[in-house]
């Protein structure tokens, strides 16, 4: 954006706001606005898109405090007309201020008692020392290198599937009218923020652009779920194979299933590990961890209830809240 935009663009009036609007209600503002401008929403709408990109351009000056100001400030001075670089040195409509004029004001005044201020408008040096014109909008318009303005970071969302997001995926974003390509690293959990460098509004001045910053949502798996690179299930088991002890077949991520050995006696809620059957990621491949679940059947058969009645008998000398008695009276 040059220094001529700022003089000939009324934001506020883009953004249909007063001049005095706070933050918030630039913000909101912007944010009706580009919902409704959004080329996703417009498809093939050339009028849409070029109001959807001077509404982002008005915002990025109006939500930066500084650049308000400066902004404010250089329209107040200016009156909102246009100036030119004419005869002499001293562009503008006839009868309007010129360059010369603008920035007397501002350092001294024309023929007051600083003295004339000369600005050259070629190059950027100002000779013997002094500051030439491209120097002094530099500091304006966010130009002239370490004066430039560092590009807004800007944010988005996407929402993946379990198995996309434990496998990795690149996904495509619209973000202000254009596509970034972001790749989602294996192993992603839901709410992670990534950040993509240089992905953001741009930086004016030679100054960085901003960072595109992505929240990761990932739809719960029925299944599944994730624990760092670990991948944890949970697997029903009838008693007498707690009780006993048996093997079992788990699922695992890739469709296929594992063998896994329940020893006798495990009780509901105890976890067993399987090495490298978790999430592969740049790190490593985790673990499926298998977390045991005894089932109680809801109706019995005749001959199933006498069995376990008789399991009943042959074990009624145990007191199984032996235990908990003891620790409760601590």
């Amino acid at each position: 954006m040059t220094g001529q935009d700022w003089l000939e663009k009324d934001f506020y009036a883009v953004l249909g706001v007063a001049k005095d609007a706070d933050a918030a209600t630039v913000k909101k503002a912007y944010r009706k606005l580009a919902r409704q401008l959004h080329p996703d929403q417009n498809p093939g709408d050339a009028a849409a898109e070029a109001r959807f990109k001077d509404i982002g351009e008005a915002y990025a000056v109006l939500s930066d405090p500084e650049q308000r100001r400066q902004y404010d400030q250089l329209r107040a001075m200016a009156g909102g007309a246009r100036f030119t670089a004419g005869a002499g040195g001293r562009g503008g409509a006839p009868g309007g201020p010129g360059f010369e004029d603008l920035f007397g004001t501002m350092f001294g005044g024309a023929n007051g008692p600083g003295g004339r201020v000369r600005y050259q408008t070629s190059g950027t040096g100002g000779g013997a020392g002094g500051p030439g014109f491209e120097d002094l909008l530099g500091g304006l318009f966010g130009g002239g290198g370490a004066r430039g303005h560092a590009g807004a970071d800007l944010t988005a969302t996407t929402t993946l599937p379990f198995r996309t997001a434990a496998e990795g995926s690149t996904v495509s974003l619209s973000v202000e009218g254009r596509t970034v390509n972001a790749r989602i690293p294996a192993g992603v959990r839901d709410g992670q923020k990534i950040r993509l460098r240089g992905k953001g509004r741009p930086g004016s001045g030679g100054a960085p652009d901003g960072d595109l910053v992505i929240t990761v949502q990932v739809e719960p798996h029925p299944v599944f779920s994730l624990e760092a690179d670990n991948l944890r299930v949970t697997v029903p088991v009838a008693f007498d194979e707690a009780a006993l002890g048996a093997t079992v077949q788990v699922p695992t991520l890739d469709g296929s299933t594992v063998r896994v050995k329940i020893p006798a006696g495990t009780p509901s809620g105890r976890t067993l590990r399987v090495k490298g059957k978790g999430i592969t990621t740049s790190k490593g491949t985790g673990d499926l961890l298998v977390t045991v679940q005894v089932v109680v059947p809801q109706r019995l058969s005749a001959a199933a209830r006498e069995a376990v009645q008789a399991f009943g008998i042959a074990t009624s000398g145990e007191d199984v809240r032996a235990d908990l008695m003891a620790d409760a009276r601590r």
